[in-house]
């Protein structure tokens, strides 16, 4: 059965005389036709697209590259004979368009092409997450970011500091970016600092801030951290890397509300809202004598703690497919798509660098893909990976395949539950039956 014509949106940008005669037989066969020039084409929403691809396209390839980036759908080039022997035509047609057709047509395979660009575009779509609408989001649907976001919904209307837990390459400074987005402090400054990536001797001046002449090479006044970020919201990522002496500093400060530039005795309050992070474990740090039992107390007061990636079953798709479209415009490659074996790899990995290591891995495999899907190789992983686990009883091995078989096809149908349930041969109840018992999502 065919597609109503409304969600059947053919757009012929460019078109030529031998395009225009396709026309009566594309409406015949349910297709909403619509043409235009490369300028406006940006202004024509299309589920699929077809260009007339010209010299005076590939001498200027940006304006090409961007409206296929941006149109979410796939394309088909339209070249004559002698424009197909130009050269770097066929490396440029096959890292952008989907199919192209020399003239004059075959109609019939130009229908059939049309068809199947359709497909792999919706198919593409169900997967695909718009980088820029969603570049500071926390992503997924798994259980720990459900729990993430509506704790976080919580946290954010509140005055109270935050300390946020967990593994690097978690999202730390994304948990601290949207509680300050949800708080009413949104519409005014928020500033983070690394406090593990500024040399010692400078940490004090980068927090405070500093008077003219208060030491050497202080040339003029400087504005510290905590003073910019007066009315918003401070973030101090990696606070148990703090020296001791600023962690008393930092503490007289959250007790007073205000501060001193090095070199200056006047005090200047200061309204701010701290969040702060850490991967290390401050309890044993306060232990050790490295970290101020007094300043944890003050900075622990709400407490959230990230999930890593191993954890969040069902999300890695949906984020490998972010990163893929986001660093699609760093690169200069159209957004691709993960091969089976692609998919398979990342479910087998264990991901020690979180979300992090996602991001790198998919941004590795957009500059090295060859073909038109990133491949396991592409991401630095291996298609067949052999795990060894230790012996245990046949209740053990069975409860770890159920497990796993939860996993991996959570990781490529986690937006159908009806077919992830089909392809492992279960009703749909007894699907969430077996999420509920492994405690997944």
């Amino acid at each position: 059965m065919l597609e109503p014509a409304s969600n059947r949106r053919l757009l012929i940008v460019d078109p030529c005389d031998d395009c225009h005669r396709l026309l009566p037989g594309l409406r015949n066969v349910g297709w909403d036709v619509h043409s235009c020039t490369l300028s406006s084409a940006p202004e024509h929403p299309c589920d699929v697209g077809l260009l007339r691809l010209q010299a005076m396209h590939l001498q200027r390839p940006d304006a090409v590259k961007d409206l296929i980036s941006r149109s979410n759908t796939e394309w088909i080039a339209v070249l004559s004979p002698e424009e197909l022997r130009m050269q770097n035509v066929g490396d440029f047609v096959c890292e952008w368009f989907f199919d192209f057709h020399t003239l004059p047509f075959d109609v019939s395979r130009v229908q059939v092409t049309i068809g199947r660009a359709f497909g792999m575009a919706r198919l593409r779509g169900k997967g695909n997450v718009h980088a820029a609408e969603l570049a500071h989001e926390l992503l997924g649907d798994s259980r720990p970011i459900r729990e993430l976001r509506k704790l976080l919904s919580k946290l954010a209307p509140t005055e109270s500091p935050v300390l946020i837990r967990g593994e690097s390459g978690t999202g730390k400074e994304l948990v601290a970016r949207t509680l300050h987005r949800q708080s009413q402090r949104h519409d005014k400054p928020f500033v983070p600092i690394n406090c593990g990536a500024i040399p010692e001797h400078l940490i004090q001046s980068e927090l405070f801030g500093h008077e003219k002449g208060a030491f050497t090479g202080a040339h003029q006044r400087k504005i510290g951290r905590i003073e910019a970020a007066n009315g918003g919201t401070l973030f101090l990522d990696e606070i148990g890397d703090l020296p001791l002496e600023l962690q008393a500093n930092l503490l007289r400060f959250l007790q007073e509300k205000h501060i001193e530039r090095v070199g200056g005795g006047q005090p200047i309050s200061v309204d701010v809202r701290v969040l702060a992070a850490t991967h290390v474990d401050l309890e044993n740090a306060i232990a050790r004598g490295r970290f101020r039992e007094d300043l944890y107390y003050r900075l622990n007061v709400l407490q959230v703690v990230t999930a890593p990636l191993r954890d969040r079953h069902g999300d890695l798709s949906m984020l490998a497919n972010h990163f893929a479209h986001f660093y699609s415009l760093e690169t200069g490659r159209r957004p691709r798509s993960f091969s089976e074996d692609a998919l398979v790899a990342m479910g087998k990995h264990d991901w020690p660098g979180n979300v992090r290591e996602l991001a790198n891995r998919v941004r590795r495999g957009l500059v090295l893909a060859e073909g038109r899907q990133i491949e396991a190789q592409d991401l630095g992983l291996l298609s067949q990976h052999a795990f060894t686990s230790s012996m245990g009883t046949l209740e053990d091995y069975k409860h770890r395949a159920e497990h796993q078989a939860l996993c991996d096809v959570l990781n490529r149908h986690s937006d159908n539950l009806s077919i992830a349930a089909k392809v492992l041969g279960i009703s749909r109840p007894t699907f969430y039956r077996l999420l509920h018992k492994h405690q997944i999502r």
